[in-house]
């Protein structure tokens, strides 16, 4: 039996010169309870990681909120010296008080000190895609974006991405720098962004879905959609979830699903949706009961 892996996703070039899987990888469930403190098994954690890689993802998104820094460094002391063509990307502009209670903040130089803070704990000269996590509406865009910016002028950051943004906000952060992905709450269950999604394609930047199975939400439900998901599922020999995630990946060439845990066996499970192809009369089952 071979082993699944993330290439079978295809690939996606981010900014038109870097290239990844299109199914990655996301660190948020590596930490505590609402992304804050430890993992609660840190060996576990890292195996983790080096299993992703071994898998063939190269994409691996974090943030210096997740734990706080404590993401950041996990993957450094599982993968650092990093494979070649292996991208971090990771994100600043939030600070965190304890679990799921952030702050905005964009000022110019709590961002650029994000930046020097996530190369220093990545051990990093450059941080291939940095995403600013969120807009402060308190500080100009001009002010963040310039910040982001500079530091790509640096040399500090290779590409520059956007997290939870409107096509409104997207523009406007275009006209100060170039803006390669976006990163916005989507899932099967949860289509709010589908104006953003449908704005990215055109342009050509990579949407990364975040919270990509609506954190089990659907699957544990007894609604339409679910019951359609386990049927077809069923026939594939495969989960619900990894319905989820194939439906995320067909969903658009632009998309770049990073669905997390904390779990090795669970990682395997997701990777392996990328091999799993339905036929375009059974997609168009799902979509039609998603949207009615």
């Amino acid at each position: 039996m071979t082993t699944p892996s993330a290439s079978s996703s295809g690939t996606f070039l981010i900014g038109g010169d870097l290239p990844v899987h299109r199914l990655g990888y996301g660190t948020m469930r590596l930490v505590g309870e609402g992304a804050w403190g430890e993992p609660s098994d840190p060996i576990e954690a890292c195996l983790v990681l080096r299993r992703a890689v071994d898998m063939g993802v190269t994409l691996i998104d974090t943030a210096d909120a997740y734990g706080p820094q404590i993401a950041e460094l996990l993957i450094a002391a599982a993968l650092y010296p990093y494979p070649p063509g292996l991208v971090i990307t990771t994100k600043g502009g939030v600070t965190r008080q304890g679990p799921t209670r952030t702050e905005y903040v964009g000022r110019a130089g709590y961002i650029i000190q994000c930046v020097e803070m996530s190369l220093r704990r990545l051990r990093l000269e450059r941080i291939d895609l940095y995403q600013l996590h969120r807009f402060d509406p308190r500080t100009p865009v001009e002010e963040t974006m310039g910040a982001l910016k500079q530091m790509q002028d640096e040399g500090k950051i290779l590409h520059i991405g956007l997290s939870e943004v409107t096509l409104p906000q997207i523009e406007e952060a275009r006209k100060i720098a170039p803006i390669v992905t976006v990163q916005n709450r989507y899932s099967l269950a949860d289509r709010r962004h589908e104006k953003v999604l449908a704005g990215c394609q055109r342009q050509g930047i990579g949407f990364i879905p975040w919270y990509p199975l609506a954190a089990g939400k659907l699957l544990n439900s007894h609604n339409p959609l679910a019951k359609t998901l386990a049927e077809i599922a069923a026939r594939h020999s495969a989960t619900p979830a990894q319905l989820s995630l194939a439906w995320l990946l067909h969903r658009s060439p632009v998309m770049l699903p990073i669905p997390g845990t904390s779990r090795v066996a669970h990682l395997e499970e997701n990777v392996a949706a990328a091999e799993l192809h339905l036929g375009m009369d059974e997609w168009a089952e799902i979509d039609a009961v998603a949207e009615s």
